[in-house]
């Protein structure tokens, strides 16, 4: 019985610990890549402020081909709306842009629904450079207790980093040929 006790209570010191681990992980998160881009700012800027493009660049479309969309709300810009519903590798969720400087920013409003809720600002900033336009990818947002004990397990910076640079590699090649096509216009 001494035996049973002790295994128990080196358990339960052992769940404590790891809850405090978790619970002492930071609170917020922040994401960011940035790339630059040899086209200019207004290039970039209608690839991002217009959902409509996004099939175009972003990773995530590119995971789940029959992923459902919707758009709601004006054609780009502040109130533009996406909804999509796809499969264990983009889930549920809707995005909104809340904010738009032509040739400077985008902020979007981001809820995930499933597989597992959560509310995020993603923010693209333009910034004119010697190559044409460097464009930093951020998403910020609360990290809830089950979000630092997946952190644990997982290098969220890295596998979101990775997909970030991924849509942006795709974006880098839709501006610059757009870039390209209007040069010979």
């Amino acid at each position: 019985m001494r035996v049973v006790l002790w295994i128990l209570g080196v358990l339960i010191v052992g769940f404590a610990a790891l809850v405090a681990v978790i619970a002492s992980r930071p609170d917020e998160f922040k994401i960011e890549r940035s790339v630059s881009m040899a086209a200019p700012p207004d290039i970039v800027f209608g690839l991002v402020n217009d959902f409509h493009k996004w099939e175009g660049w972003s990773p995530w479309a590119k995971l789940d081909p029959t992923m459902r969309v919707q758009y709601d709300g004006p054609a780009s810009g502040v109130g533009a709306q996406y909804s999509w519903i796809g499969d264990k590798n983009v889930g549920e969720g809707r995005m909104a842009i809340t904010q738009s400087k032509p040739n400077e920013l985008v902020a979007v409003d981001l809820q995930f629904l499933k597989p597992f809720p959560a509310h995020n600002v993603a923010t693209f900033t333009l910034v004119p450079d010697s190559a044409g336009t460097r464009v930093s990818w951020t998403m910020t947002g609360h990290s809830t207790f089950m979000g630092k004990a997946i952190g644990l397990l997982m290098n969220m910076d890295k596998l979101v980093g990775r997909q970030f640079d991924q849509g942006l590699a795709s974006m880098r090649a839709l501006a610059e040929g757009e870039a390209i096509q209007a040069a010979r216009s």
